[in-house]
C-alpha cells in the first residue's frame, strides 16, 4: 500500500487586513472592494518560500526517525534560489541522511499535485522510500491590483511511503495545456493575468469538470462516491456555478480559506487536503485537483491508520494562532516592493561565504550542535573542548540536534539602531 503517511502546514503569524489595503489603494480601482473582505497571511520579513516550506517539513515529520527519509520534492512558483536546488536546503534542514533523492518542481500552479503523484509513483517503483513532499508559495500582487488583495502565503508538506499510510493512494489522472490565464517571465517580480472572464469561463469552467470527470470515467466512480472534493478557484461566484454543473454537494467541498489566508498557489490545493485530513475518518475517499497549464486529480482513501497518527499542527492550529499585521507599509518593505531605508549600518556585505557555508552546513541548515560524551553536556554551536568548565574534554563529541528541542530564554534585549525591517530587533542572549 502507498499513500501518505503524514502531513504538515503552515501559515505565516502576521495577517494583514484587506481593508487596510483597500484604503490606501482602493482609489485605483474601486472595483477591487470586492475583494477587500477578511484577510490576508503574509510572511515576516525574515521568512520566505523556502523557510515556510520548511516549517511545513518539520511539522509533518515530527516524531519520525530522520535517517528512515528517502528524499525531498519542493514545489513552487516563487523558489528563492534559480541555481541552486532548494530542495537539497530543505533535506539539509530536514537533517536527512546525504544519500537521498531531491528535486524542485515548478513553472505550474499545479506543480504540487504534480509533484505529489511523482513522490507515489516513485515510492510505488520500489526505487525510493519515504518521501517527503513540500508545496510554498509566497507571490507578489503589483500595488492596486486585485492580485495583491487575492495572493496569501501559505505551505504544506506530505511524507509519501509504504508504511503507516494514513491516505492510501488510488489513482490519478492528468492532462496539459499551454493555457495562459496568467504568467510571469524570467524579470518580472508581478503576474500578469489575463481577463477574469477568460479565466473563469474557459479555465476552470472547463477544465474542472474535464479533470473531475476523466477521473471519474477511468476508475468507474460517482462524485458521489467522495467525502470532500478538494479543488482551487478563487472566484466565489464560479465555484457556487461549478457545484451546480457537477452536481456536487456544497457539503462536500472543501474551504477554500480566502478569506483567513487567501490563494496560497502551489500550496492551496495541498493546504486544503491537510485541513481535510486532520478531522477525516477511515473510510473516506478524497479527490484533489490541482490547476494550472492543465489538471491533475488524485484520488485518496482514508485508512485505519489515521487514528494512531500523533496530532500534527496542521492547518487548523496556524490559522487560530495569528497576529494582525499593523501597517500595510510593512508588507511593502518587507517584501521589496517599495524601498525602505534601514541606514547606513544596512550596507554591508550581503555575500555569503560558501566554504564557511560548507563547513559548517550542519548547524546553519539542521541546527546540529555536539554534545560531549565523557560529560553529556550539547553544546552549540558545535566544539572541540567542552564548554562545562568541570569537564573540558577535548574531540570527545558527537554530534546532537537542537532542532525541535525546547529551550528557556534567560534574557533579551530590544534594540532600535541595528538595521531592521521590523524594529525593535530583539536579541536573545544565553538561550540554551
Amino acid at each position: 500500500m502507498v499513500g501518505i503517511s503524514s502531513f504538515g502546514g503552515y501559515i505565516p503569524r502576521y495577517r494583514l487586513n484587506r481593508m487596510k489595503i483597500y484604503q490606501s489603494m482602493g482609489w485605483i480601482n474601486r472595483a477591487n472592494i470586492a475583494y477587500a473582505r477578511g484577510e490576508k497571511a503574509v510572511a515576516n520579513v525574515d521568512e520566505d518560500t523556502l523557510t515556510m516550506a520548511v516549517a511545513a517539513g518539520i511539522n509533518c515529520v515530527a516524531g519520525i526517525d530522520r535517517s528512515q527519509l528517502g528524499g525531498v520534492y519542493f514545489a513552487s512558483t516563487t523558489f528563492p534560489y534559480q541555481e541552486r536546488q532548494n530542495a537539497g536546503i530543505i533535506a539539509g534542514a530536514l537533517n536527512m541522511r546525504d544519500d537521498v533523492r531531491s528535486a524542485d518542481f515548478a513553472g505550474s500552479l499545479k506543480s504540487g499535485t504534480t509533484a505529489l503523484i511523482s513522490a507515489m509513483e516513485a515510492v510505488a517503483s520500489g526505487g525510493v522510500h519515504n518521501l517527503v513532499v513540500c508545496a510554498s508559495d509566497s507571490r507578489q500582487g503589483k500595488m492596486g491590483s486585485p492580485q495583491e488583495l487575492i495572493f496569501g502565503d501559505g505551505a504544506a508538506a506530505f511524507l509519501v511511503s509504504d508504511q503507516d499510510v494514513i491516505a492510501e493512494y488510488k489513482g490519478s489522472y492528468s492532462f496539459t495545456y499551454d493555457f495562459v490565464d496568467h504568467f510571469r517571465g524570467k524579470y518580472a517580480k508581478f503576474d500578469r493575468q489575463w481577463e477574469d472572464r477568460w479565466i473563469r469561463d474557459v479555465g476552470y469552467d472547463q477544465f474542472i469538470p474535464q479533470i473531475i470527470n476523466g477521473l471519474l470515467d477511468k476508475y468507474n466512480l460517482q462524485l458521489s462516491d467522495f467525502s470532500k472534493v478538494i479543488y482551487p478557484c478563487n472566484y466565489g461566484s464560479e465555484r457556487k456555478k461549478l457545484a451546480k454543473k457537477l452536481s456536487l454537494d456544497p457539503l462536500k467541498t472543501q474551504d477554500i480559506m480566502m478569506e483567513q489566508i487567501g490563494d496560497m498557489g502551489t500550496a492551496q490545493p495541498m493546504a486544503m487536503l491537510v485541513n481535510v485530513l486532520e478531522d477525516a475518518e477511515p473510510g473516506d475517499r478524497l479527490l484533489i485537483v490541482g490547476y494550472g497549464n492543465g489538471c491533475d486529480a488524485i484520488w485518496f482513501e482514508v485508512t485505519e491508520q489515521i487514528k494512531k497518527l500523533e496530532k500534527r499542527k496542521g492547518i487548523t492550529w496556524y490559522l487560530e494562532n495569528k497576529a494582525e499585521l499593523d501597517e500595510y507599509s510593512k508588507y511593502l518593505s518587507w517584501r521589496h516592493i517599495v524601498s525602505a531605508d534601514i541606514g547606513l549600518r544596512g550596507e554591508e556585505d550581503i555575500w555569503a561565504r560558501w566554504s564557511l557555508d560548507w563547513r559548517s552546513r550542519k548547524l546553519i541548515l539542521g541546527m546540529v550542535g555536539s554534545k560531549c560524551t565523557k560529560c553529556n553536556t550539547p553544546q552549540l554551536p558545535p566544539q572541540r573542548i567542552c564548554a562545562n568548565p568541570k569537564c573540558n574534554a577535548m574531540d570527545q563529541m558527537e554530534d546532537y540536534v537542537f532542532a525541535e528541542k525546547k529551550g528557556k530564554v534567560f534574557s533579551y534585549t530590544g534594540e532600535n539602531l541595528p538595521p531592521q525591517m521590523n524594529p525593535p530587533q530583539n536579541n536573545g542572549n544565553n538561550m540554551f
